[in-house]
């Protein structure tokens, strides 16, 4: 049995980036050679050395929504609001932090920040979807009641209010399509310069969609891993996608997945065994067993103790490997989760065994 905590690690408390650097790509880049536990210290600049014109980088363009909102109950009592996802009908599931929770037919009286009391529009509570609560304006549209309101969802342990550079640094470059309660984070270190330099070595990207949410951070609380619930976030995989993968396999490149979630969205795609267009929801958890079908390399941030995200960086490369450049790193003050530094990781040989290639 796998355990939890088999992916627990101590980390000191200041090491968890609050602020990003002054410039994205000023972030330092561990690389682990999975295949022999090997680690080298780099700049994050330096992948451009590492990437050849073979090679196609897969990118998730998702773009983050203010999506935290702050408010009031009627009875006064303080909210705060995380809207997981805007729906076709004019509401939204929403995640609430409060007291008490909502009743349905309440009204919930949302605030220009967290300590105004002055409303700026009302949220009616429809209902309740499991952890969700639906909710619907009373006027308006969801879209632009975010735009005009919300806040940047940063994570929960990043212990300060948003601020307006938020808006900006917590986005990737690349960002198109609005959905995501979270960045995907391993994007954060391109900058475009960064980007122009890789594009002017000949080597290939394309981009997909992952709507990241708030479920990334949801805690494993089961001891045996393979008993834990899985979040479902949506994704698209396009036919592009799919033909960029078949053109990099024919010139001998890697395909190299920027973040964790456009692994899991290219691993979604390949379930069947083969790598098809795909668009819907996933629910994929990869642990130390599990088969990776496309990925042979990816650019990941570090990640929470004990977190899914840990368990699918150490099913790619091995989980003593990690946990030991993980130790490597804590030693040598590398700043940790979402405005932290990187990983570059290549695959231990038994996730290559189990068919790195057989997808296409």
């Amino acid at each position: 049995m796998m355990r939890r905590q088999d992916f627990s690690f101590e980390l000191p408390p200041e090491l968890i980036a609050q602020e990003p650097l002054p410039e994205r790509t000023a972030s330092r880049l561990l690389v682990l050679d999975g295949a022999s536990g090997q680690v080298d210290h780099r700049y994050f600049t330096d992948i451009v050395d590492w990437l050849t014109p073979n090679d196609l980088l897969v990118f998730n363009n998702t773009k983050v929504i203010p999506a935290r909102l702050w408010g009031q109950k009627q009875s006064g009592g303080r909210v705060e609001c995380l809207v997981e996802r805007i729906r076709g009908d004019g509401t939204a599931a929403v995640h609430i932090r409060a007291s008490k929770s909502p009743k349905p037919g309440g009204c919930i009286f949302i605030t220009a920040d967290e300590n105004a009391d002055v409303s700026e529009f009302a949220l009616r509570v429809i209902g309740r979807e499991g952890a969700l609560f639906i909710l619907e304006p009373e006027q308006g549209t969801w879209p632009d009641l975010l735009r005009r309101f919300g806040h940047m969802p940063l994570p929960p342990y990043i212990e300060r209010p948003d601020e307006a550079s938020d808006k900006e640094r917590y986005q990737t470059v690349f960002a198109k399509n609005e959905g995501a309660v979270a960045a995907p984070t391993a994007g954060l270190h391109f900058d475009q310069c960064l980007l122009d330099d890789i594009k002017a070595r000949d080597v290939a990207s394309v981009e997909l969609t992952l709507h990241v949410g708030a479920g990334t951070f949801q805690p494993v609380r089961v001891d045996d891993i393979r008993q834990h619930a899985m979040h479902s976030e949506y994704l698209e995989v396009s036919e592009s996608v799919v033909t960029a993968v078949a053109a990099c396999r024919q010139r001998g490149g890697r395909v190299v997945a920027v973040g964790t979630t456009a692994v899991r969205s290219l691993e979604t795609a390949a379930q069947t065994g083969q790598l098809k267009p795909f668009k819907g929801e996933s629910d994929i958890f990869i642990y130390p067993g599990k088969p990776f079908h496309v990925v042979d390399a990816m650019i990941t941030n570090f990640h929470l103790p004990e977190s899914t995200l840990v368990m699918l960086v150490s099913a790619f490369a091995g989980r003593e490997r990690v946990l030991n450049a993980y130790a490597e790193a804590i030693r040598q003050r590398y700043r940790f989760f979402s405005y932290g530094d990187a990983m570059l990781v290549t695959p231990h040989p038994d996730a290559r065994a189990q068919g790195l290639s057989d997808a296409i």
